[in-house]
């Protein structure tokens, strides 16, 4: 439930000191294990909290700032390295890191004069840094071109670029990695059954919180800055959840109301649960599974706090041909299957994850995906809806995935998202028949979803 400030402009003056050895450090280690980065910072968390709370703030914003810009840095680092007079001896490790740093600042505001001093130490005696050399868009990328350019402009690896270029088409591609550097709002999930979206404003403002209704959600709030919401008393009562809107409105998708019987297939800690179980004002039935346990009981510590009894959660395999005895077919009236992805559309939150996905990674969980909905697809009671949805923005785990699927499945039909959420909201969100969001043009995360009907 961790948000991760998407800033990358530090505040001046720089970090010093202590904090900048740690910052150095968080770096190098997420570097080395980008899979770990949410780990690494949750230890540097814990185990620095001697250190002034604005300067472990300022520490995890900068260490998300340089993963984002990491590849732009590497470039003009490389760039510079390359511009050293005399014998090419090889960069100690602290002293590449120290240069990366220096690019990073002098990139994002920084003081010049320091950086280029801090630059032009780490080089080498006799080197003299211009702020040009780092500040030129140019710099780095003198012969590159084409999808690798844009690739190291916006810090995304070449393959992916190409493939949101075939997926998405150039000029979309170009607004979207922009968008996924962009800072995440804080949004929170109104828990309606305990107090209405206006009453929960005035309860944040007495905690100096300015909130907002969400342009989108009818359960949403936006927030202005950054606050530690889960602190406030509002937050142990119950009240509200963190949660992004456009996850709220893939949860909106499944319209799920009261007395009905509803079967998350891939709950995870359950913040769609939290959303169904809203607009089902807790009655009915909600069968939550997963294959991590660990998820689970922060779903069933997060359904206890709001309040609601008529939620069950239960952990599955990870093949899913072991399930609960609950789950029987064809008696569920919604079947949502928010499928385990390369969550590219998370990147605002969690930007090391561009350097985790490969291609092949892509094609296994198309693969994968398309088993689970065969999988739960007979869960689905005559006349309900099954609910495919993904925080992805390749088309091969979203539209690809559900034609597959279809053309398996003749008792299933696609059904406009304007069927379910109104026409009105359906044409803010595009007037598509599926749900394609995107950070640029509706300021969540990116999503997808579709909805499918099985016939009576």
């Amino acid at each position: 439930m961790t948000e991760h400030s998407a800033t990358s402009a530090p505040v001046s003056p720089r970090l010093e000191g202590r904090a900048r050895q740690l910052l150095l450090q968080a770096v190098a280690e997420c570097r080395t294990a980008w899979r770990s980065t949410g780990e690494i910072m949750a230890r540097f968390t814990r185990q620095n909290r001697s250190l002034p709370a604005s300067l472990r703030r300022r520490v995890l914003e900068d260490v998300y700032g340089m993963i984002r810009m990491d590849r732009r840095i590497e470039a003009i680092a490389d760039s510079l390295v390359a511009r050293r007079r005399g014998p090419k001896r090889e960069m100690a490790p602290e002293e590449r890191d120290a240069v990366r740093l220096a690019v990073y600042e002098l990139l994002t505001g920084g003081t010049s004069e320091a950086g280029l001093a801090e630059l032009s130490r780490a080089l080498g005696p006799g080197f003299s840094a211009r702020p040009e050399w780092v500040l030129d868009p140019d710099a780095g990328m003198q012969r590159v071109s084409g999808s690798a350019r844009l690739g190291i402009t916006h810090s995304f690896p070449t393959w992916m670029v190409e493939r949101l270029q075939s997926d998405l088409g150039e000029p979309l591609t170009e607004k979207v990695l922009e968008s996924l550097n962009s800072r995440a709002p804080v949004c929170l999930l109104t828990n309606t059954s305990r107090i209405d979206r206006d009453a929960l404003i005035a309860r944040l403002a007495l905690d100096g919180v300015i909130a907002r209704p969400s342009p989108l959600s009818p359960l949403g709030l936006q927030l202005q800055g950054h606050a530690n919401v889960f602190g406030f008393a509002a937050f142990e009562e119950g009240l509200f959840d963190v949660m992004d809107e456009g996850s709220q409105l893939v949860a909106a998708l499944v319209d799920a109301q009261p007395e009905m019987h509803v079967l998350d297939a891939c709950a995870g800690a359950g913040g769609k649960t939290l959303a169904m179980a809203i607009t089902m004002q807790g009655r009915g039935r909600i069968l939550a599974m997963d294959t991590a346990a660990k998820k689970l009981e922060e779903l069933r510590t997060r359904v206890r706090r709001m309040g609601f009894s008529n939620v069950v959660a239960r952990p599955i395999n990870q093949s899913g041909a072991q399930l609960p005895d609950e789950a029987r077919p064809g008696v569920w009236d919604r079947v949502l299957v928010d499928a385990p992805c390369t969550a590219l559309g998370t990147l605002r939150r969690h930007p090391e994850l561009r350097y985790v996905v490969e291609p092949e990674t892509v094609r296994a969980a198309s693969n994968q995906q398309l088993g689970l909905l065969a999988t739960y697809a007979p869960m689905v009671a005559p006349g309900g809806r099954l609910i495919y949805a993904t925080c992805t923005l390749f088309s091969e785990e979203n539209e690809t995935v559900v034609e597959r699927f279809l053309r398996d499945r003749n008792d299933y039909e696609p059904v406009g998202i304007a069927r379910v959420l109104g026409d009105a909201l359906a044409t803010k969100l595009g007037g598509e028949p599926t749900l394609r969001l995107y950070p640029h043009l509706h300021g969540t995360d990116g999503f997808f979803a579709t909805v499918l009907q099985r016939k009576a």
